[in-house]
């Protein structure tokens, strides 16, 4: 049975992770439908930019978002002063930097699913009079479907293991920012905590199977019924 701040850290790992790619998806639906659509002067240059957390240690990625967002940053400053927001030390700084670290995994699957739709279905539409909006909601999108959704499941699992960039720049607060990961790394610091460690553990392998199995699921479902 977990305990009542194991909970706790559960429940606020499934919020962050919710919020986190929820606000990332219409980004990065934009971002891959860019990359796999358009050509432009330093493309390369962007798309390594967009992956860069990936390579780059998730406790440097922290340190830049504490350096933008913190709050003598430029737009930490801004956002603070004038909009009253501050996400240092709460949950939504945690959203920020579990969405960062999981942002190149949604834009990846969107994008190869979306350079997978035949683009001879888009000009037949554009031919029949149908808009570049109309097409990119009628036809792009829904032939897109499985791959979003991939993308959503894999972001969320990676969102709910978000460890180095959360503790960097949203700190190990209990009840604002204690996700699962810094649970388990709490449990870890003291005494008689490996029980509560091992159970958190478990816990994270359990979420993480699940999503994927789901992933999976879903995916071919929805592909059996758009027809690819």
């Amino acid at each position: 049975m977990l305990t009542p701040l194991e909970i706790e850290a559960l429940a606020l790992s499934l919020k962050v992770a919710v919020w986190a790619v929820v606000c990332s998806l219409p980004l990065g639906i934009l971002i891959a439908w860019l990359l796999a659509r358009r050509e432009f002067p330093g493309k390369a240059l962007f798309d390594g930019l967009v992956h860069l957390p990936l390579v780059l240690p998730p406790v440097a990625m922290g340190y830049v978002l504490l350096v933008l967002f913190g709050r003598n940053g430029q737009l930490g400053a801004w956002l603070h002063d004038s909009l009253g927001i501050s996400l240092v030390f709460s949950w939504r700084g945690a959203a920020l930097a579990a969405a960062v670290m999981a942002f190149p995994l949604l834009v990846r699957a969107i994008r190869l699913s979306m350079e997978a739709v035949d683009r001879r279905l888009e000009t037949a539409a554009r031919t029949l009079g149908a808009g570049p909006g109309r097409v990119f909601l009628t036809i792009t999108l829904p032939l897109t479907a499985p791959g979003i959704l991939t993308g959503v499941l894999l972001a969320f699992v990676r969102c709910l293991g978000e460890f180095g960039a959360t503790i960097t720049f949203a700190a190990n607060v209990p009840g604002e920012t204690r996700t699962i990961p810094l649970a388990l790394y709490s449990a870890l610091q003291v005494p008689g905590g490996e029980d509560a460690a091992f159970r958190l553990a478990w816990l994270s392998v359990a979420l993480a199977v699940a999503a994927l199995i789901a992933s999976q699921f879903l995916a071919r479902r929805i592909a059996g019924r758009i027809g690819i």
